[in-house]
């Protein structure tokens, strides 16, 4: 009982953390706490289940000052990110675990922070997931376009981050990617 009193406190306060609910607007905030808050809200999804084994992330965080920006957004555009990434690799997953590709993958999420050379902190996201066609990455930031099948995805998440960071925050939004071969995006917003 006390080890799970533990665990739902942790959970309670992620949550807490994830949404900012007592906190609006601009302020600092340390991008390594918004990180792991999603992560512990995104668990589940990570987690094994009959149709995937468990998503392993590796973090690497670098030094990095706080960000002024609205944390509650930066949260958003995180939690969007990676369940993309988390998606893009349960796909692979989908059509026949365990005896498809996916036995032979080792599903992982690469978080990693640093400062880049324009002076903005950047948040690296890379999974090992189908990756995106060439064809589809000019549009992959456009509102309702998405590659899931009809009832699946609504084509909003990485739209809403684009706004939010580029338009909102003055930063950047990056995908780099090779179909088969995952997808790489970065979040780099000013200090």
């Amino acid at each position: 009982m006390s080890s799970g009193s533990a665990r739902i406190r942790d959970i309670v306060q992620a949550l807490r953390n994830f949404s900012r609910l007592d906190e609006s607007g601009i302020k600092q905030i340390d991008l390594h706490e918004g990180i792991d808050s999603t992560l512990v809200v995104l668990n589940h999804q990570l987690a094994a289940s009959s149709h995937h084994p468990k998503i392993e992330v590796i973090k690497n965080y670098g030094d990095i000052p706080t960000v002024e920006c609205d944390p509650a957004q930066i949260n958003q555009v995180l939690l969007n990110v990676l369940t993309n990434a988390i998606e893009s690799i349960k796909e692979i997953c989908r059509a026949s675990y365990p005896e498809s590709r996916c036995s032979n993958l080792q599903p992982r999420i690469w978080i990693s922070t640093e400062v880049n050379e324009q002076n903005h902190v950047s948040v690296c996201i890379r999974d090992n997931g189908l990756g995106i066609a060439e064809s589809h990455r000019p549009k992959v930031f456009d509102h309702f376009f998405t590659t899931k099948s009809v009832g699946q995805g609504t084509g909003l998440g990485l739209a809403i981050a684009y706004q939010i960071v580029v338009e909102a925050h003055g930063g950047q939004l990056i995908v780099e990617s090779t179909l088969g071969e995952g997808a790489t995006f970065y979040i780099c917003l000013p200090v």
